[in-house]
């Protein structure tokens, strides 16, 4: 990746690994390498929308990624029509390879073949399917990668401690999933992996997003970003350019851009499932259902259209207030400044929560990046108060645990 040499992971007995090449903070980093999250927020809608017309489009399909310890036999049925039976977890990663994206995003140099991953989110969906919780995973997360199957059939060495945007390029998607599930200690048995384009075919599909922007934006590094305040119908190259900017959000970091994303996967839910929206017309969905098709990767799991039509029923019914998006509770890497590792007693408690399917009150706020939309105020407004709680009822999650719900209505805070 450009800017920089690739750090080395901490082998289990104290030695260094090498590993995938690893991005790094600071000015040197290009435009391109924040494209990335502009894929990855819109990926999450893939099955929620995509699954409804892919009877039509089965043979879009592309080749799947076998997940370690999956069990498929070549004479496994197509599941029927009927309702997705026990909970969901499906991880989504995004790639920051520039092969196969022509020269927008940079040369390939930068990034080829597999790339990293820049963007890591986990959907939980409760058996009972009443509610769902998205989990956005930092990028320089510093944390344990198991030993992951390489494309040669061997296997990597286990790493002590390594960066999670490491391991697409390590092991492929089986090796992120691994990686998820070794943190979180929850089965992931379904997976997809996608690439730059994807946000723009997805924008476009959706004829764009309306999203609300407090104190304006003004990104040179995104693009040349510039957003006044105001409501905007995001789509194609601005919705890209949207996603993947940090320093024109308060804040200038990580963090404040996965609020950020928050703010505009929440309005693309409500706009997709509203009466009369996306959902309710048979042609948008078949855009988006293609668009998803051509631009994402499933793991085997998910190489059937029944699975996947059922999966986008069941999230179409989700009720959005009980539908929580958080990011992974962290806390500075004293080894390094410019990393961070989980903050565990919280993750715990965040975890423990999900793996027990209990309604969770999220008290933290939406983090820097966002802020709550006031009601009857102008949209668009300069007011940067900090947002009101979130509640869903039950578990109480720590102060560190940030996000909203997929029912709220957040406005960008953009640094002006």
């Amino acid at each position: 990746m450009p800017g920089g040499s690739r750090p080395a992971g901490r082998a289990k007995n104290g030695g260094n690994v090498r590993h995938g090449r690893l991005k790094r903070r600071g000015a040197a980093r290009t435009i391109t390498k924040w494209v990335l999250s502009a894929v990855a927020v819109v990926a999450v809608s893939v099955v929620v929308v995509g699954g409804v017309a892919v009877w039509d489009l089965a043979s879009a399909v592309k080749p799947g990624v076998h997940l370690v310890g999956e069990k498929i036999t070549k004479a496994q049925p197509v599941p029927g029509i009927g309702s997705f039976q026990g909970p969901l977890n499906l991880l989504i990663a995004v790639s920051d390879s520039r092969t196969g994206q022509g020269k927008a995003y940079g040369p390939l140099s930068d990034s080829s073949g597999i790339g990293n991953n820049d963007v890591t989110m986990l959907l939980h969906v409760a058996p009972n399917h009443k509610q769902a919780t998205l989990v956005s995973f930092p990028r320089d997360l510093i944390i344990p990668i198991p030993s992951c199957p390489t494309a040669s059939g061997g296997w990597t060495a286990e790493q002590y401690a390594g960066q999670l945007n490491s391991t697409l390029a390590e092991g492929g998607l089986a090796c992120t999933v691994l990686t998820i599930k070794k943190l979180t200690g929850i089965d992931i048995p379904y997976a997809g992996v996608l690439k730059f384009n994807g946000v723009v075919a997805m924008s476009n599909a959706l004829g764009g997003v309306d999203v609300c922007v407090k104190g304006g934006i003004d990104d040179p590094r995104a693009g040349n970003l510039h957003l006044a305040p105001g409501m905007h119908k995001l789509k194609g190259k601005e919705a890209a350019q949207f996603l993947r900017t940090r320093h024109g959000l308060v804040g200038g970091g990580d963090v404040s851009r996965i609020s950020n994303q928050q703010v505009f996967l929440s309005a693309l839910v409500r706009q997709v499932t509203s009466a009369g929206g996306a959902l309710d017309n048979p042609a948008s969905v078949w855009k988006l259902a293609k668009a998803a098709l051509d631009n994402v990767q499933f793991s085997t799991s998910l190489q059937n259209a029944g699975r996947l039509y059922q999966i986008a029923m069941m999230l179409k019914g989700l009720d959005l207030n009980h539908v929580l998006m958080v990011q992974y509770p962290w806390v500075e890497d004293p080894a390094n400044p410019n990393r961070v590792i989980p903050d565990e007693a919280s993750a715990e408690v965040l975890m423990n929560a999900i793996k027990n399917d209990q309604p969770m009150t999220l008290d933290g706020g939406t983090g820097q990046g966002a802020v709550a939309a006031t009601p009857g105020a102008t949209p668009g407004a300069t007011d940067t108060a900090t947002p009101a709680p979130t509640a869903t009822d039950g578990v109480q999650l720590p102060q560190n645990v940030i996000g909203q719900t997929a029912s709220e209505e957040t406005c960008s805070n953009g640094a002006g």
